[in-house]
Parts: C-alpha cells; sequence; structure tokens
C-alpha cells in the first residue's frame, strides 16, 4: 500500500521493486522486561505494519528511502561490510546486513523502500517490526535458508549488536510468528510457543499516550543491568530461575530487591495469564493486567505520570476488565482488554478524557 503523495519505489530507483514484504508491531498483553530474564512473555500482532519494497542492486551498495521520516533524513546508503552506527533509522538496515554476515547468511546490495503506520517510540516495536520485513522481504529476494525463528534471531542481534539497544527477543518473535487473532505464549529461553485466543466477546484497546520512548535509551539499559545484579547475587543463572522465597531469603539491597521482584511475580502473571485465556477468563486476566502495571510502575519505575493516567481511566472506564503499561516502559502505549461491544466507545471516551487533562494527544491504534 502506498499513500497518496508518497513517491513510488519506480519514481525513488527508476526501476520496479523485485519483492514486497512486511511485518506487524506487537502488542504485549503481559510479561514485561522478562525476556532478557530468560522468562515467559504474552504478546500479540498489532493491526498496524511496516512495509517494504525490495530490488537486488550489481553492487554492494545498499540505498533506503522511508516515508516515516523528515526529507533530510528519508534516505540512507552504505556499503556492504562498511556498516556503522549513524545514530538514525538507518541503522536498523545497516544491523540486518551486519547481522546477516555474523550468521554467514550471503545478502547482496539491494534498494528499498519503506513506510509504517507503526507509531515511532509508541512501545509498539516499530524496530522489530521493520527488521523481520526487511528480513522477509531479503529471504524471498535471495532466496535465503531462515526459518521464522531464526529470522527472529538474527532481527534481535541486529538490534543488540549494530543499533546496541539491549533488548530481548519477544519484539523479533512477535513481529515474526504473531498474529492478530491469538496471543503469542512465548518461553524466551527455550523459544517454545502456543497461540491462544482472547476470551469471547472480548477485545483489545491500545493507545499511544504521545510520550516517545527509545530502548537504546539509558533507562533500558539501567534496568537490565540491575536484573543481571540480582541474578548474580541471587546465585542464579537469570531471574527465571529465583523464587519469591529466594528474594526474601537473600535480602537484597535496594533497588535491585524491587527489579527481582517486578521479574519474578511478573513470569508467574503470565503464566496464570495462559490459564485465564485458555479458560476464557476475561475477569482474571484484567487483573493480572492491573497487577502487572502496578508491579513496572513501584517496583520496576518504568511508568510515567502520563501513562498512569492512561491506565487509570482505562480501569475505570465501563466494559473494560484491566489495563496496563505495554511496552518498555518510559512512555508509549497502553493495552486494557474490554468487552468487545464497549470497546469502541470506552477507547473514544478514554482518549477525550485524557486530553483534556494533560497538554498531549493522544493516538487510539486499537480498535
Amino acid at each position: 500500500m502506498i499513500e497518496q503523495g508518497a513517491p513510488a519505489f519506480d519514481a525513488l530507483f527508476n526501476r520496479a521493486p523485485a519483492v514486497t514484504a512486511d511485518a506487524p508491531g506487537r502488542v504485549n498483553l503481559i510479561g514485561e522486561h522478562t525476556d532478557y530474564n530468560g522468562g515467559f512473555v504474552f504478546p500479540i500482532a498489532a493491526p498496524q505494519r511496516t512495509r517494504i519494497a525490495l530490488a537486488p542492486r550489481a553492487d554492494a551498495v545498499v540505498r533506503g528511502w522511508s516515508r516515516d521520516v523528515g526529507d533530510e533524513q528519508a534516505w540512507i546508503e552504505f556499503r556492504l561490510g562498511a556498516e556503522a552506527r549513524a545514530g538514525t533509522w538507518g541503522d536498523y538496515i545497516a544491523g540486518v546486513t551486519a547481522a546477516l554476515r555474523e550468521w554467514n547468511i550471503p545478502c547482496g546490495g539491494f534498494d528499498a523502500r519503506i513506510e509504517s503506520d507503526l507509531p515511532l517510540g509508541g512501545g509498539l516495536s516499530s524496530s522489530a517490526s521493520l527488521e523481520v520485513a526487511l528480513l522477509r522481504g531479503l529471504r524471498d529476494m535471495f532466496s535465503l535458508d531462515l526459518d521464522d525463528v531464526v529470522l527472529a534471531k538474527i532481527a534481535q542481534r541486529a538490534e543488540t549488536g549494530l543499533v546496541g539497544a539491549p533488548v530481548g527477543i519477544m519484539d523479533q518473535m512477535a513481529a515474526s510468528l504473531a498474529d492478530e487473532h491469538a496471543a503469542l505464549f512465548l518461553d524466551t529461553r527455550s523459544l517454545a510457543y502456543e497461540r491462544v485466543r482472547l476470551p469471547p466477546a472480548t477485545s483489545l484497546i491500545v493507545i499511544h499516550s504521545g510520550v516517545v520512548h527509545r530502548h537504546a535509551g539509558g533507562e533500558y539499559r539501567v534496568r537490565r543491568a540491575e536484573c543481571e545484579e540480582a541474578a548474580r547475587r541471587l546465585g542464579v543463572r537469570e531471574l527465571r530461575d529465583a523464587t519469591v522465597g529466594d528474594l526474601e531469603r537473600a535480602a537484597l539491597p535496594p533497588p535491585i530487591d524491587r527489579r527481582a521482584r517486578h521479574v519474578i511475580t511478573e513470569n508467574d502473571r503470565v503464566v496464570r495469564g495462559l490459564a485465564a485465556l485458555k479458560s476464557g477468563d476475561a475477569q482474571q486476566f484484567g487483573a493480572l493486567m492491573v497487577a502487572s502495571h502496578e508491579s513496572m510502575r513501584a517496583d520496576f519505575e518504568i511508568s510515567t505520570a502520563e501513562i498512569d493516567l492512561l491506565v487509570g481511566l482505562a480501569r475505570d472506564a465501563d466494559g473494560v476488565y484491566g489495563a496496563r503499561l505495554t511496552g518498555g516502559g518510559f512512555g508509549g502505549s497502553i493495552v486494557a482488554l474490554a468487552d468487545a461491544a464497549k470497546a469502541v466507545d470506552a477507547a473514544a471516551r478514554i482518549a477525550a478524557e485524557y486530553s483534556r487533562r494533560v497538554p498531549l494527544h493522544p493516538t487510539v491504534l486499537i480498535p
């Protein structure tokens, strides 16, 4: 889909694309900051997607154009084998080609046209969506031997490598394997997964707060380091292996005691959430979402005043079972589980009241 007024591929590169590909963003229903601790997550694909058109080149040059950034930053160009971090959206493209080389997977030069309807920094993983869409396109164009799990691993390496964001693998696995009709219960250690449908007659609400976040920034990195220190002091490989009893006996110093408590209890909430969805218990899943947000706010300290306001408005809305921050935190979006018959009206009321209280413009992304 090319929006009116945006240059088509042949207008940019004087030839037609060879392949097109796309990948969704993700909404994490529960299980935040557990993936890089070897734990459990429960994302679902967002309806918003990144779309990419590609054509091979005869040389080792990569050229890209994005519809979604300003004119001065819309173009990127680099040579394969000479990828370097530039601090722009092009780092995700260069990260992918650098990661493919690390995996000894051949990739030639190419031209790329990119567009997305995912909000940048909205907590719906626009970066993983871009990485996976690009890798899907390169897989088709160069006949690369990549299954969907390996593709997600390479996409994660693109981000942890050249981009320098210390993310877990949830976002890339969700962009590669999730769909909009069923949540993806994922064990991020084994990468075993299971698709589970939402309870009957329920719908999701997702609202972007207008506060943008960046995973490559300092606070996300600090949280990961705090979790690693907590695991070291508890004598476990990862916090996935610790229990609340272990935590109580160890008497860790603050704030790593709180960071560990969030991860340990959040893993438990994901497992209980799986049981709730399988039994169709929307009330129980909503209660777990509420408890998850409180843990993120008080123990992991990744929420903001704006996000807390949105979550509170959602929890008070008619027909909503529960709501929480979704994504890495420090801004972004909220997700709520609601009665399907009331979701559209509830989302509009939540966004309107939020706009009345803060000088920001929320965006209702779902429904």
